[in-house]
């Protein structure tokens, strides 16, 4: 019942969604209303019907109906209740799915806002959200379907299908596979839905953007009709990326956070062209400057959202990350070629409506500043997307797959992200307009200098990295630039109104929310960048096998093996954990407990690195080996990860300034009046006299 009842919602979502298309182009062709208010009635069906779809699937996994393949791929009777139900995303197919309702959720939310003022871009919206839908449904419905069955053929044979052969009967095993324990880590719960929110969400403003290109809106009505959703997108994957790097922390025991990775990659480029574009539309906003820029970059965003789903589900580069091969990949090739060239072809069209109201007078404004950042965005996108691609491209011309590997991205792309701390530190000093170096070297006096003094300090301390100098001092400059733009602000505004410091700051904040929250995002950023430097050029790390009662020694700290021990847990796993106290400098700082989890269901097992974290550092201990008898020793793989928290206190840091950019200004936004109004006497689209 429950397989039929949720493949039915999806063959009638995706019926439904099809009417949606036809309907909207009819209703734009003919210049009537009522079939573009009937097109979006039935976008607004999708997310309920697709609801019953998830529920349904929901369900048969917390009741481990195993007949279903997907549910035995997925889960197992030793499984958690909360594990059944975010193996929802777990497989292909439930990933597939989740894609699709949050599409619907989204395509749901974004017709139910008033459309009297942007008629001629409510169909148009609603075809392209229609369009993303179908294709997904079609790959759900036509390759990936989470409801097919095993059955037994009277024959004896066996086979999967959707609906009973003749004479056959369903196969109901006594347990699942499980699902993948590399998934089973509380930051697998959240990190695949945050990277599906931000995907999805980028729909939007791409939606936007093509239907001010087919209906040749020149103003910048579409970027702030979609600027939230923008800032919220961003956020998401942002959230994503951060959650994803702490898993591969957490779980893969390599000592490392991000290994550029094709799947980490394919999450990685829509958000450089998204930041890229995030920045681009303040422009266009403000001095009505790279309008063409702003319509690359929301194409190449969600070309590169469908692409990196693809990356994902195709199984064409090997990834811990990605699902099995499967016959899907072809068909997004399909689509992401088809989409990306209509919307290009449209592009081409108005290239020349596109043309900006303004020019740029001097190098050091920040329109140019903006320029350069977004040519130091692309520079990155270019360099991971040819790393990402070149085992495909090696395979076609050479007949094998040679990857590259970090070395290759951390030195190519090195340079480029320092010029992006470098600008984070000028830009916001630089005039609109004109600016030079005398005025920019005004403001930012104050903040070199204490850049300098830290360089002198780390010169002091004994760092002699010339990377480490460079990176630090560089994002130490964006860090007092940002911590200095605050102060100017307040102390303006407690001059002005009498208001105390923090109320002063406070109220500031609140009523120039894109900006002030775009400096938390900026420091957010600098708090990573330390991280990245930390770990990147300071990182040490030792291995050695130790019988019990002998040590390891590592950046000051001694690691003395005590015991191992090895049992089964209730469920359904058998764990080896060693014990192993820590000491600094003579110091006793407690015990570490790294593990390695062996999953029966699907016989595999998992890394638990033992982690001692401070402000400063982490020790990172991995079990490598051991003895069956424990007494006869262990192998231990020991890393010193200097300054990694600050990676994950940027992360924080990062959502806090996002929700502040992102939260509803208090004063309603002056909005530009479109071209076309619905005549209600008449219900046609018309053009505003």
């Amino acid at each position: 019942m429950l397989p039929n009842l949720g493949y039915g919602s999806l063959v009638i979502t995706l019926i439904v969604s099809i009417y949606a298309i036809v309907s909207a182009v009819i209703g734009e062709r003919k210049n009537l209303y009522k079939y573009v208010e009937s097109a979006r009635l039935a976008l607004l069906l999708t997310f309920p019907l697709l609801t019953l779809t998830v529920i349904s699937i929901v369900i048969l996994l917390v009741n481990q109906n195993y007949e279903v393949q997907y549910v035995y791929n997925v889960t197992s009777s030793t499984m958690p209740l909360y594990l059944k139900v975010t193996a929802l995303w777990g497989g292909q197919a439930g990933s597939l799915v989740f894609w699709a309702w949050l599409m619907a959720a989204f395509g749901t939310a974004v017709t139910l806002r008033k459309w009297d003022r942007d008629l001629d871009l409510l169909p148009w919206v609603i075809i392209v959200s229609s369009v993303t839908l179908v294709f997904f449904l079609i790959m759900i419905i036509a390759f990936e379907n989470p409801f097919i069955r095993f059955w037994t053929l009277p024959s004896g044979g066996e086979l999967v299908a959707m609906f009973a052969p003749a004479g056959s009967q369903l196969i109901h095993p006594f347990d699942g596979r499980g699902l993948n324990p590399l998934l089973r880590h509380p930051g697998m719960i959240i990190h695949p839905p945050m990277l599906y929110l931000g995907f999805v969400s980028f729909v939007i403003p791409y939606a936007f953007g093509m239907a001010a290109l087919i209906t040749g809106r020149k103003d910048d009505r579409w970027i702030r009709l979609t600027r939230r959703w923008t800032l919220v997108a961003w956020m998401f994957l942002s959230i994503g990326l951060i959650l994803g790097s702490r898993w591969a922390y957490d779980v893969l025991g390599w000592g490392g956070y991000w290994a550029w990775d094709p799947v980490e990659n394919a999450a990685f480029m829509p958000w450089l062209s998204g930041t890229a574009f995030l920045h681009s539309v303040m422009i266009q906003e403000k001095r009505g400057l790279f309008k063409r820029w702003n319509m690359i970059l929301v194409i190449f965003t969600y070309s590169l959202v469908i692409f990196g789903t693809f990356l994902t589900r195709s199984g064409v580069l090997s990834s811990v990350h990605a699902f099995a091969q499967s016959a899907i990949g072809p068909m997004f090739f399909i689509f992401i070629g088809l989409s990306f060239i209509i919307s290009l072809a449209f592009l081409i069209k108005r290239w020349d409506e596109l043309r900006s109201e303004g020019i740029m007078t001097s190098l050091l404004s920040r329109e140019s500043l903006f320029l350069i950042n977004n040519l130091l965005f692309i520079g990155i996108l270019v360099v991971v997307f040819w790393g990402t691609v070149y085992p495909l491209i090696s395979e076609l011309f050479t007949g094998q797959k040679v990857t590259v590997g970090p070395p290759f991205y951390n030195s190519t792309t090195g340079p480029l992200f320092v010029g992006l701390l470098l600008l984070m530190g000028i830009a916001p000093l630089s005039a609109w307009g004109h600016s030079t170096w005398k005025t920019l070297g005004k403001a930012l006096w104050i903040p070199a200098i204490g850049s300098l003094i830290l360089l002198v300090v780390l010169l002091v301390s004994g760092v002699r990295s010339i990377g480490a100098l460079i990176g630090l001092t560089v994002a130490s400059l964006a860090a007092f630039v940002t911590i200095y733009e605050f102060w100017r602000g307040m102390k303006a505004r407690h001059k002005r109104s009498g208001e105390n410091y923090l109320v002063a700051l406070w109220k500031l904040t609140v009523r120039n929310r894109r900006r002030y929250g775009g400096y938390v995002i900026h420091l957010s950023v600098v708090f990573m960048a330390i991280g990245i430097i930390g770990i990147e050029l300071f990182q040490t790390e030792t291995q050695g096998r130790i019988a019990p009662g002998e040590s390891l020694s590592l950046a000051g700290y001694t690691v003395t093996f005590k015991n191992l021990a090895e049992f089964d847990v209730a469920d359904g796993r058998n764990v080896a954990r060693a014990v192993l106290s820590v000491s600094k400098n003579g110091k006793d700082l407690g015990e570490l407990y790294p593990r390695r989890d062996f999953y029966y269901d699907s016989q595999q097992p998992m890394t638990i690195p033992g982690v001692r974290s401070t402000v400063e550092d982490d020790l990172y201990i991995i079990l490598v080996n051991w003895e069956q008898i424990s007494s006869m020793g262990a192998t231990f793989k020991v890393f010193h990860n200097p300054l990694i928290n600050w990676l994950w206190y940027g992360g924080f840091l990062l959502v806090v300034g996002s929700f502040i950019a992102a939260w509803p200004d208090p004063e309603k936004e002056i909005e530009l009046v479109p071209s076309r109004i619905l005549r209600k006497e008449t219900g046609k689209l018309v053009s505003k006299p």
